[in-house]
């Protein structure tokens, strides 16, 4: 049962603005930063709620609500998994599109999470002790739900360190396979900038100023061309949420088949987001060295490809 929590509070003198989140979770201490979301924190200032992100500079007098966190022990669920590799560290599956990662608002079963713990089960208990882990066991990066493609997780702490430090350092490799509408007027290039939330609409994301986002990298090139579409390759240098699908629209060519960022094509109305993850390199743990890992393109991705008169990336020869 979930109990709610209240705080009346008065910001001493600040020596530089700070974050409010920030402020609350390393000077007042009530909770990290990650939980504001899953807690419902609510914090009003002057009599209306604010934002995360506002500035504090000293005097405020706030209102600050917040939640239990929710239970979050999720039971293991017998969840076909696309095995692409397994060893005693690691498991490398090939998401289909539609499987959420791990629990959250919306989606709390038939999640690879739940899949994961069925086939793998001494997973729960060897990440017991890690905060945050009785929702992300094992969890080293994600795709979207609707992105197919390879994504490997980890089976204990150790592993997940060890993988976990190679996407923070950028020294993964990962490429993606994508169809856009449109025509990119060069063959290749590089987007760069700051992404962060779409102050417009919280569900999408956006390219920002400096202050708002993360940076975010993604180097780009045309495979093959057809009026209307074109087939490109993405290798992001960085890992933000939404990225090569805002960074398409940096590109004024949309993915196609996207739900949130483009309109259906009335070509190809039923097309699912055409963005895969087809290749990821990394160094494994235990001294494996270096691997990488494949994922064929689903079905009903080929059959888009085949449907456009575009060849399949990871066959010499057409689709």
């Amino acid at each position: 049962m979930e109990i709610h929590h209240s705080l009346n509070h008065v910001v001493p003198p600040l020596e530089e603005p700070c974050r409010l989140d920030k402020y609350l979770a390393d000077t007042v201490g009530l909770f990290p930063r990650t939980q504001y979301e899953r807690r419902k924190v609510e914090v009003v200032l002057a009599g209306k709620p604010v934002k995360p992100s506002l500035k504090l500079t000293g005097g405020e007098v706030l209102s600050i609500g917040w939640d239990d966190l929710p239970e979050a022990r999720f039971e293991a669920e017998d969840i076909p998994l696309d095995v692409l590799y397994e060893d005693e560290a690691v498991l490398v599956v090939n998401k289909p599109r539609g499987m959420v990662v791990h629990p959250a608002h919306g989606n709390w079963s038939g999640t690879l999470v739940q899949g994961l713990l069925h086939r793998v089960k001494e997973l729960a208990e060897n990440f017991e002790e890690e905060e945050g882990s009785e929702i992300r066991p094992g969890i080293v990066h994600r795709l979207d739900k609707d992105t197919s493609g390879v994504l490997i997780t980890a089976k204990t702490p150790a592993s997940l360190e060890f993988l976990s430090a190679q996407f923070r350092d950028r020294s993964t490799r990962k490429t993606y396979f994508a169809v856009l509408k449109g025509s990119p007027q060069k063959d290749s290039g590089v987007v760069e900038g700051w992404l962060g939330r779409d102050p417009k609409n919280r569900q999408r994301f956006a390219q920002v100023g400096p202050a708002q986002g993360k940076p975010a990298v993604t180097a780009w090139t045309v495979l093959a061309r057809v009026p209307g579409y074109v087939l490109v390759q993405f290798q992001p240098h960085t890992g933000r949420t939404h990225q090569l699908r805002v960074h398409s629209l940096v590109l004024g060519c949309p993915i196609l088949g996207d739900p949130i960022y483009a309109r259906t094509d009335p070509r190809v109305p039923h097309a699912p987001l055409m963005l895969h993850a087809a290749r990821l390199s990394l160094e494994l743990p235990g001294g494996r060295g270096r691997m990488e890992f494949t994922a064929p393109l689903p079905q009903e991705f080929r059959e888009v490809l085949v449907g456009l008169g575009l060849p399949d990336p990871l066959n010499d020869g057409p689709s």
